[in-house]
């Protein structure tokens, strides 16, 4: 099982980072590897999302189901997809008024070997870049605030 833990200090509120990544189906305006989100349910407390990958030629789908912890986290769970496990949580730690520390930390695992050696390598680099990748779309959305 691989896991990537990712961390960044950004001067936008909890609210407002936690809104960017609930918002999935805004994924494929600022995600360039994102080719399609859709919602597939969705109630106060959780989203079911179905989303399209394509990364260095590789192209695949995943279902999960994000869970909402307030404005404090998200967790994410998988329904299908390629992997044989994919668990993650957000976290959005209000700091100041105007500041906060979000934080993600994935686990995954591929179901079958042959998948693992060809998409194992662009998962985590698309995963290494979320943290980076939201808090561009906040300076996008609410301005530069440094």
């Amino acid at each position: 099982m691989t896991a990537i833990n990712r961390s960044a200090l950004v001067p936008y509120s909890a609210q407002e980072m936690s809104a960017l990544v609930v918002d999935i189906e805004s994924y494929p305006r600022f995600l360039p590897w994102c080719k399609g989100a859709r919602i597939l349910s969705q109630n106060a407390k959780e989203t079911i999302a179905c989303l399209d990958i394509a990364y260095q030629g590789i192209h695949k789908s995943f279902t999960t189901r994000n869970e909402r912890k307030g404005q404090e986290a998200i967790e994410m769970y998988l329904v299908k997809g390629p992997f044989s496990h994919l668990h993650g949580i957000w976290e959005f730690r209000q700091l100041e008024d105007a500041a906060s520390k979000i934080s993600l930390s994935l686990e995954f695992a591929f179901s079958d070997k042959m998948l693992d050696v060809a998409f194992k390598p662009a998962f985590i680099g698309v995963a290494n870049g979320l943290v980076d990748s939201f808090t561009k779309r906040a300076i996008d959305l609410y301005g530069s605030r440094e």
